[in-house]
């Protein structure tokens, strides 16, 4: 499992305008090759205070169902071609955008670990230091990336800045994608497409909980229905 950062945030708001036990579930698949993972998505923005709390939940939820489940970062941000470094309006700057795509780089070009080890560190170090090349660089060292030979570089920058082509393309993909999964709030918990949970200052539109148990069940459940 993967290396646990404590992260202590305040609660924020971050829309995209300008303003006891825990329960188990037997699959039975006798006959398939493999099973089926959850996709499970959580739509952020890189900086916002929602995102950090909810990715510190979610390390929890991992340790519990980090085989079955498919977990990426959605950026809540909007394509605008005005934007003269990325051509995406980041809510809390150009900054954030950065940081989006130092994430994006990590997670297509590093493995899932060191991924969401990398994301860790980055909230570890506070949320107005994501998007910073030093703190990337640092955070890839610590979690064990070699910045340019694992092609990180080449998609992030070699600087760190997100400036590069395959980085910006990424941003702009994951933006479009936000916008068709309707996510408008950081952070929006998805598992397979559904909104589950915000938290938007607080949790809300959480018809089955917000507590780690109550993920790990979600996620438990699905898995069930995606293996019959």
């Amino acid at each position: 499992m993967v290396n646990h950062f404590a992260v202590l945030v305040a609660l924020g708001y971050c829309a995209l305008t300008r303003s006891a036990s825990l329960p188990h579930f037997t699959v039975q698949s006798p006959n398939k090759a493999f099973d089926i993972k959850v996709p499970v998505q959580l739509g952020v923005m890189s900086q916002c205070p929602d995102a950090l709390l909810c990715e510190t939940t979610f390390d929890r939820v991992l340790e519990h169902v980090d085989d079955k489940v498919d977990l990426s970062l959605v950026y809540v941000a909007r394509i605008d071609p005005s934007q003269p470094d990325f051509g995406v309006w980041c809510m809390h700057g150009p900054k954030e955008c950065a940081g989006n795509i130092q994430q994006l780089c990590v997670f297509k070009h590093a493995p899932f670990n060191k991924w969401w080890e990398f994301v860790q560190c980055q909230n570890y170090e506070g949320r107005y230091k994501i998007g910073e090349p030093d703190i990337a660089f640092k955070c890839a060292k610590i979690v064990g990336i070699d910045w340019n030979e694992s092609g990180v570089g080449q998609c992030a920058g070699s600087d760190a800045s997100g400036k590069a082509a395959e980085g910006i393309r990424l941003l702009q993909e994951s933006a479009i994608l936000g916008k068709q999964l309707g996510i408008e709030k950081s952070c929006t918990v998805l598992i397979n497409q559904k909104p589950v949970c915000i938290h938007d200052g607080s949790w809300k539109s959480c018809e089955n909980g917000h507590e780690v148990s109550d993920f790990v069940w979600q996620i438990e459940k699905e898995y069930e229905r995606l293996n019959q």
